[in-house]
């Protein structure tokens, strides 16, 4: 069902607005929403040959549904991916990315810089399905080669990382990877889709939080797995057939609609972000600066080939501990306090707190998440408000 017609001749920017729709027989503009569990067959006969899957259509929409393939259809449009399947949120992607590619006794290396829940799979999770994991320095070439055993099955990381911004080199990690038969799975959500691509660089899997910026207005949940169709189409589609971490045709609705404005929307994230982070590295109150786009970044030449600009967060750590950090927070009047990310209106949280609270304090000193360490996802405010808002609340502590 995979509409390819405009993938020969048309950016990519185009196809998110034209490309894989499913137009019912009314022929309507705007995809229509088809809020249905269940769909009817002519004759048992057809109801066999479907379930047979000798015909094409729907069966139950825990399964799929119109709504649900105009979604798959743009996704891979946008990420060069052979298939994708559709989940219920971005943490459903993460799990069964990493579920339907280990069984017992198989052992995974992931980055220590990872999602809080992300991190509660690995360490706590998994062990209990004699599953071994290896945490080691995201930023570390040599430590992951040398965390690699015999039963190595996957690589699994995130990049940019959360909070601290460190970016990964997803071609060498790749390449590492390959050449001892190991699958690369990719969080892409910080850089969002369209500013990192990390299929074209050697991933095998990349996941998503739709949630974040394809929906970008913080109304819906759902995530995203993005692969080969061997794969795609058939370890991982049965287990979500089977065990239902469906995402709704709603909540798929709202994210097409998303995904035509991605692109506009992502680009005045990050020149927002941009302006913000030039303006905030010279202030005094700021005792570190951390943002992909600006040139002191630690792994600038890694972000210059694999990254288009700096994305949409930025993160920095004040003068003062836990109590600036709060005071500051106190004191923003547009910015908003909140966990979530990739919205249209710019959100902060404390990490440490928040998103990264369960970590024991040897593992957010590893990271260099402190008690004054806030990360800013950047919204589409005008920019000027946005510098106003942050330079009055540094100028209150």
């Amino acid at each position: 069902m995979k509409d390819k017609s405009f993938l020969s001749n048309r950016s990519i920017e185009s196809n998110l607005i034209h490309g894989g729709i499913l137009r019912s027989q009314f022929n309507e503009t705007s995809e229509a929403i088809f809020l249905t569990s269940g769909y009817v067959y002519n004759s048992p006969e057809e109801a066999e040959a479907r379930f047979k899957g000798e015909s094409e259509g729907y069966i139950y929409s825990r399964y799929s549904n119109p709504n649900i393939t105009m979604l798959e259809n743009k996704l891979s449009i946008m990420e060069g991916s052979e298939a994708v399947r559709l989940t219920s949120s971005g943490m459903a992607a993460v799990f069964a990315s990493l579920f339907t590619n280990v069984q017992s006794g198989d052992h995974i290396v992931a980055a220590d810089a990872l999602f809080g829940s992300s991190l509660y799979i690995l360490k706590d999770l998994f062990p209990k399905y004699n599953i071994e994991v290896t945490l080691v320095r995201a930023t570390d070439m040599d430590a992951w080669e040398s965390a690699i055993k015999e039963n190595t099955k996957l690589f699994f990381f995130e990049t940019p990382t959360n909070p601290m911004l460190e970016v990964l080199d997803i071609n060498l990690l790749s390449s590492l990877a390959k050449s001892n038969n190991i699958k690369v799975i990719v969080d892409n959500v910080f850089s969002t889709p369209l500013r990192q691509r990390p299929l074209q660089l050697g991933a095998d899997i990349v996941v998503y939080s739709t949630t974040k910026h394809i929906d970008g207005q913080g109304r819906c949940l759902g995530g995203a797995i993005l692969g080969k169709a061997e794969y795609i189409e058939g370890e991982l589609h049965n287990y979500l057939k089977h065990t239902g971490p469906a995402l709704s045709p709603f909540n798929a609705w709202v994210m097409v609609k998303g995904l035509e404005t991605l692109d506009v929307r992502t680009s005045r994230h990050i020149e927002n972000a941009q302006l913000i982070a030039e303006e905030m590295s010279l202030n005094s109150k700021i005792k570190k600066l951390i943002y992909p786009g600006n040139e002191d970044h630690l792994q600038k030449s890694i972000i210059n080939k694999q990254m288009v600009g700096g994305g949409p967060i930025v993160t920095f750590e004040l003068h003062g501990g836990k109590s600036n950090a709060f005071k500051f927070l106190n004191s923003l009047n547009m910015i908003l306090i909140s966990n979530n990310l990739g919205d249209s209106k710019s959100l902060i949280t404390h990490p440490s707190t928040t998103t990264h609270q369960k970590l024991t304090d040897k593992e957010k000193d590893t990271l260099g998440i402190t008690d004054s360490i806030l990360r800013l996802s950047v919204g589409l405010e005008n920019p000027n408000d946005l510098i106003d808002d942050i330079s009055n609340a540094l100028n209150a502590i």
